[in-house]
C-alpha cells in the first residue's frame, strides 16, 4: 500500500487539532512536514505551537520545518514557501486546513471578525494554493487537500452563520474550480470534511455542543492520509466525507475514533 514517506507536506494551521493529526499521521510514514501557522508563544487556552508540533512530528518519525505564517498576507505565504522549497526540495501536497470560525448572524458578525473569516478561509486558501503550484507541477503525485463541506446551496445552511457559511464554502469553491483548472497539469484538488463533530478547540466557538458526542481528529487524518496517496491524475474533484473515504479504504470499525464509545454521534455542520 503507498505511503507519503519522503514526501513534502506544506501544512497550514499545523501547531493543533486535525492539522496536526493530519501531521503526525503523515510523519509516521516518514513525511517531511512544513509546520505553517501563527502561534509561537503558548497559551494555556489554546495549546500547541509551531515548535511543540515540530517536535512532536520529528518524534513520530517525520521531518518538520516550523514556520509562523498569517496565511492572509501575500509575502509571507511566498516566503513560507521559498523556504520549504529551499529546505526540502520541492513541495509535494498542500492541506489547506487554517480555519477561522463565528457562528453568528449578520448583526452580530463584526466586520472585523467578517474580514478574518474571508482573509484566512477563502483568500488564505486561494493564495497557498496559488504560491505552491509552481512547485506541486513539477512533483510526481501532486495534491491539494482542503479542509471544507461539500457544497450545498440550501437556506438551512446559509440562514444561521452567513457570513461563516460564505468563507467556507469560498474554500469549497477554490476545490471545485481549480480541480478542473489543474486537471492537466496532474494535481489533485479535493476536499474533505468530517460526517461528525471533531474533538477540537474549534469546538469552543459552538455553544452547546458537547466533545464526548463526537470523534477525535486522527479519523480526519487516517482519510486525509489514503486521499494524499491515491493517483492524482485519477483523485481530483471530490467532496470526500472522512468516514466515506475510509470505508473506501476497508475500514469499517470507526469506534476507536469515538472520543466516548457508545455515545451518539453529532453531525457536523453542512451535512444531513
Amino acid at each position: 500500500m503507498p505511503d507519503l514517506k519522503d514526501k513534502t507536506i506544506f501544512i497550514t494551521g499545523a501547531s493543533r487539532g486535525i492539522g496536526l493529526a493530519i501531521a503526525l499521521r503523515a510523519a509516521r510514514d516518514g513525511a517531511n512536514i512544513v509546520v505553517a501557522a501563527k502561534t509561537t508563544t503558548p497559551n494555556p487556552k489554546l495549546p500547541g505551537t509551531i515548535l511543540t508540533a515540530a517536535a512532536a512530528i520529528e518524534a513520530a518519525g517525520g521531518k518538520a520545518l516550523p514556520l509562523q505564517l498569517d496565511i492572509r498576507f501575500e509575502d509571507q505565504v511566498h516566503e513560507a514557501v521559498q523556504k520549504a522549497v529551499a529546505h526540502f526540495g520541492g513541495i509535494d501536497i498542500l492541506v489547506n486546513n487554517a480555519s477561522a470560525i463565528s457562528l453568528t448572524g449578520t448583526a452580530e458578525t463584526s466586520l472585523k471578525r467578517f474580514d478574518l473569516m474571508m482573509g484566512v478561509n477563502l483568500r488564505g486558501t486561494y493564495v497557498c494554493s496559488q504560491a505552491c503550484l509552481p512547485h506541486l507541477a513539477r512533483a510526481a503525485n501532486p495534491h491539494i487537500l482542503t479542509l471544507s463541506p461539500p457544497l450545498d446551496m440550501r437556506p438551512k445552511w446559509f440562514g444561521p452563520h452567513v457570513a461563516y457559511t460564505i468563507a467556507k464554502y469560498g474554500m469549497s469553491m477554490c476545490v471545485l474550480g481549480m480541480s478542473e483548472e489543474f486537471r492537466s497539469l496532474g494535481i489533485a484538488v479535493n476536499a474533505l470534511w468530517p460526517r461528525t463533530i471533531i474533538a477540537t478547540a474549534a469546538l469552543q466557538a459552538i455553544p452547546g455542543v458537547n466533545p464526548e458526542h463526537g470523534r477525535t481528529p486522527e479519523i480526519v487524518a487516517d482519510a486525509a492520509a489514503y486521499i494524499l496517496t491515491q493517483d492524482s491524475r485519477t483523485t481530483t474533484g471530490n467532496f470526500f466525507i472522512d468516514e466515506k473515504v475510509l470505508a473506501q479504504a476497508g475500514v469499517s470499525d470507526l469506534s476507536r475514533y469515538a472520543v466516548k464509545p457508545g455515545l451518539p454521534l453529532q453531525s457536523d455542520l453542512f451535512v444531513d
